[in-house]
């Protein structure tokens, strides 16, 4: 499968913005789909994730209650909604996919199959 992500930008401190990473290749399989970031010179860490199906989610800490993950499977798109953003939100974000059914998530970066190119989210203070 091919994701592509869209949706970064220029955002003042506690604006909000919405990220869009639209799948396509063989969307026939069901997948765990998450979003990653990485800052400059920082590893890539884990944001979100959600089930194939969209039943369950999980998040980081730093962005539990301000960022929300869902997904339209008729349109082969996964969302990040990031409200409240902050300064350390600054990076570019990913997103990844992995074919499972799965409900529970890996963290770590190499347990996932299929990347995007990545966005670029710039939080102004």
């Amino acid at each position: 499968v091919q994701l592509q992500a869209s949706g970064g930008g220029l955002v003042r401190d506690g604006g909000s913005l919405t990220l869009s990473c639209s799948a396509s290749g063989r969307t026939e399989f069901s997948y765990a789909m998450a979003w990653f970031r990485q800052a400059p010179g920082k590893e890539r860490e884990f944001v979100a994730a959600i089930s194939w199906n969209g039943g369950y989610t999980y998040y980081t800490d730093s962005v539990k209650g301000r960022f929300t993950i869902s997904r339209d499977s008729t349109r082969n798109t996964l969302f990040l909604q990031m409200n409240n953003l902050e300064p350390e939100d600054t990076a570019v974000y990913y997103c990844a996919a992995s074919r499972t059914r799965s409900t529970t998530f890996s963290s770590i970066p190499h347990r996932w199959s299929y990347w995007g190119q990545g966005t670029l989210v710039t939080v102004s203070s």
